[in-house]
């Protein structure tokens, strides 16, 4: 299939191309327009979030997808978001620009891919840790979910930049929208909530699932706020703050989440 029967600019038009989309925050005429059909649907959530342009299917194709987004989060770790360019991307992960940019519509879709990488490791990480320790209440649930983080704050490359959403309080050029990376529908917080309800289970069933959604979600705000705290002086958290993090968060669950 030729660059052109996919609406990606002809090779000899990359230049122009990229250059465009690095200065701009859209880019216009087919690059923007991508078909709702593409779009997924998280289970948890069951909303609509902004598809990548082509989802990998072959496997030299998902080799070339996890390479992409392997160097963005090792790029994220030396110049940070702001500086962040798809070009450097594309010459890190050692794919011709047209490639990035047939899976990314541009920066913004890029770090929306890592942040969904990052949530669904995560919840992997997180559900093995529930399966070994079987916690009963949500005050265990929240020590294994904050000692997750942290452990991926800690090891994981860009994670620090970008983990469900930008960890930083700039938004870079090229982002339209960082509120809603992870799900279109709902904000980030919002989304990882509802994906931490459905894999609490039973923990979390007791009462009015909005309510226990809306609960979780500020159970989140307080501890990502700690949390950067605790990680903004010392590159392996503050465990003194990740302490306080853990007493804060089971506190206020044990206030507002009826016990089963």
């Amino acid at each position: 299939m030729s660059e052109r029967s996919i609406g990606v600019p002809p090779a000899e038009g990359w230049g122009r191309f990229v250059e465009a989309c690095e200065l701009r925050e859209a880019p216009a005429g087919p690059v923007a327009k991508v078909s709702d059909a593409g779009a997924v649907r998280h289970a948890a959530t069951g909303r609509t979030t902004p598809p990548v342009r082509r989802r990998p299917v072959q496997q030299r194709s998902q080799e070339r997808y996890g390479r992409i987004l392997d160097a963005c989060a090792g790029l994220l770790d030396q110049v940070g978001a702001t500086a962040l360019t798809t070009k450097e991307v594309a010459q890190r992960a050692q794919v011709p620009i047209g490639t990035l940019y047939q899976f990314f519509a541009g920066k913004e879709d890029l770090l929306a891919a890592l942040a969904g990488r990052n949530l669904d490791r995560y919840l992997q990480r997180l559900d093995a840790r529930l399966a070994d320790a079987a916690p009963v209440d949500p005050a265990g649930f929240t020590d294994l979910a904050v000692e997750e983080f942290v452990a991926m704050k800690r090891a994981v490359p860009g994670f620090g930049q970008v983990d469900f959403g930008l960890a930083g309080p700039a938004v870079p050029t090229g982002v339209r929208d960082d509120l809603h990376l992870l799900d279109a529908g709902v904000d980030n917080n919002t989304a990882v909530a509802l994906r931490l309800q459905a894999l609490g289970g039973e923990l979390f069933h007791a009462g009015d699932p909005v309510a226990t959604t809306l609960t979780l979600r500020v159970a989140l705000e307080a501890a990502d706020a700690v949390l950067k705290l605790a990680f903004r002086s010392d590159p392996d958290g503050d465990p003194t703050l990740i302490a306080e993090c853990k007493r804060l968060v089971r506190g206020y669950l044990a206030q507002q989440l009826p016990a089963r």
